[in-house]
């Protein structure tokens, strides 16, 4: 127990079943606005077709993710695939990470006003970009949300089914995403250095810490016996992606994520840090400091921290109550309600995929003095990289089904493409019933190269990417059937070759190439 029990007063006449309706209202409403947050126009991202995909290969880790959005794919492809199962499990968790902003103020005694918020707050953040895209990101923050919830519980209670609930969301979260481990390690030394320490005497914390080390055993073990992926993951990551990210602009996105309810963060962890009457949750203010802190030293990019805030501004959001009592200052709490709001819409175009691409590039001006049309290669184009990479994507599968269509038959061949992104698409897509594969991310694991000898190939080759020579020598006949059109996707250009009669062993060639590959990752 950290603390003695206390009884709760409810500081607001409101009735139960007002807050469950209200509550209910705004959960109703995160689903419609993900929804209507996408314009139909767009495909979905090629992250998501790649992630759609691990659910045809259940297991207990993947080299791109932990086992659980698998899992969740795996659900999404037994109810159809549909568009609309794919947006509706990140709604879902954008959902629950406002239930649990709502019971952490109602755990702090936070009456209807302060409820309202911060989930309102929450609601009309850089969250809406997060839950439209179907990643790991979406469940990763509320399960951050939600272990810092079981933490108050417990600190509030000292009742034991908190750690154990503690221990119960690390599992799922590690499982989800590696991502939670360093809410842990910023949490550890906050309480040791706090009079809760005394958590690390109670045996109840070790049993629960005993429950997370079962719940991540089997992708702990997967990890061990494929040779730790993670890590290899992470050093190409560090090598090749975050030695680019500056510690300064790591340090300024963090005030762009809830830019319309900085008065209400700040002054949650102002709170934390000053005022008397929340000293015993202080530590959770000097694990955000030392989150921030590694973080920043490991280059990390700007949104990994974005799980760290919800709570505190659950944290602002009660303290604005209370100060805000008197009649005269009301006007204050309506401006603190409305600005997100109209911060939110006025910013809509800039952040979610509303305006159609066409649209995004009349406006091209605007969008290149934001800097948000410089891709990857550092050149600024007509949209921004994460929309260009949600085109093309239909255009792509039915070039493959008319290559397709010009063979006999179906055995004996390969659709194979350049990268996950294609082959992800293709698979989701594709009338053909022919699985795409690609040597890069996951898929270079899924070729199944000594069952039949592979005759014919569908070949998805980025723009000026075709050896035609080299292919002419490996094949009686090259075809090429088209290319993607679309102006303004990413992956324009992008050319279908159909390579008919194997004039050499193609199976051996690619082992041998899936070798290398690994051999170098």
């Amino acid at each position: 127990m950290l603390t003695t029990s206390f009884s709760k007063t409810p500081s607001t006449k409101t009735s139960a079943l007002a807050d469950h309706l209200i509550l209910g209202f705004i959960i109703l409403l995160k689903f419609i606005l993900q929804y209507f947050a996408i314009n139909p126009v767009y495909e979905l991202h090629r992250d998501e077709y790649l992630h759609i995909d691990l659910g045809n290969h259940l297991a207990w880790g993947y080299a791109s993710v932990p086992p659980m959005t698998g899992l969740i794919s795996k659900v999404i492809l037994s109810l159809g695939g549909a568009v609309f199962w794919v947006k509706f499990f990140p709604a879902l968790f954008g959902a629950g990470l406002l239930y649990f902003v709502w019971k952490t103020v109602e755990e702090l005694d936070g009456g209807l006003f302060a409820k309202v918020l911060a989930t309102s707050s929450v609601m009309f953040s850089v969250l809406v970009r997060i839950n439209t895209l179907y990643q790991p990101n979406s469940l990763d923050f509320l399960c951050w949300t939600a272990l810092f919830y079981f933490v108050i519980k417990y600190v509030n209670r000292g009742e034991i089914q908190w750690l154990y609930g503690i221990g119960l969301v690390f599992g799922i979260g590690f499982l989800n995403k590696y991502n939670i481990v360093f809410l842990v390690i910023g949490i550890i030394p906050a309480i040791a250095l706090s009079p809760h320490r005394k958590l690390f005497k109670n045996a109840h914390f070790y049993k629960a810490v005993g429950l997370a080390v079962i719940l991540i055993s089997p992708n702990l073990y997967w990890q061990w016996i494929n040779d730790f992926p993670v890590i290899k993951h992470m050093t190409a990551l560090t090598e090749i992606q975050l030695v680019k990210v500056s510690r300064w602009d790591f340090l300024k996105e963090q005030l762009y994520f809830f830019f319309g309810s900085l008065p209400v963060l700040l002054t949650g962890i102002g709170a934390l840090l000053v005022n008397q009457k929340y000293k015993r949750y202080q530590f959770l203010a000097f694990a955000l400091i030392f989150i921030l802190a590694l973080f920043t030293y490991l280059r990390a990019k700007g949104y990994y921290a974005i799980g760290l805030y919800p709570v505190f501004l659950a944290f602002g959001a009660v303290v604005l109550e209370q100060y805000l009592k008197n009649s005269w200052k009301k006007f204050i709490g309506l401006v603190l309600l409305v600005f997100p709001i109209g911060f939110f819409v006025f910013m809509m175009p800039i952040f979610l995929p509303v305006w159609s691409p066409e649209k995004m590039e009349e406006e091209q001006e605007m969008f290149n003095d934001l800097g948000l049309n410089r891709w990857e290669d550092g050149k600024l184009h007509a949209i921004p990289q994460d929309f260009a990479d949600m085109l093309g994507w239909k255009e792509l599968a039915g070039i493959v089904d008319q290559g397709i269509g010009q063979l006999a038959s179906k055995d004996h061949l390969l659709i194979h493409c350049d990268n996950y992104g294609q082959a992800g698409a293709i698979n989701y897509y594709s009338n053909s019933g022919v699985p795409a594969l690609s040597l890069n991310a996951d898929y270079i694991n899924w070729y199944d190269l000594e069952k039949e000898p592979i005759i014919n190939v569908v070949l998805v080759n980025n723009a000026g990417n075709f050896d035609r020579d080299r292919e002419e020598n490996l094949f009686s006949e090259v075809i090429k059937i088209g290319e993607i059109q679309h102006p303004l996707a990413r992956e324009k250009g992008t050319t279908v070759y159909l390579l008919k009669g194997a004039k050499t062993s193609i199976n051996d060639i690619l082992k041998s190439e899936i070798a290398q590959r690994k051999s170098t990752e």
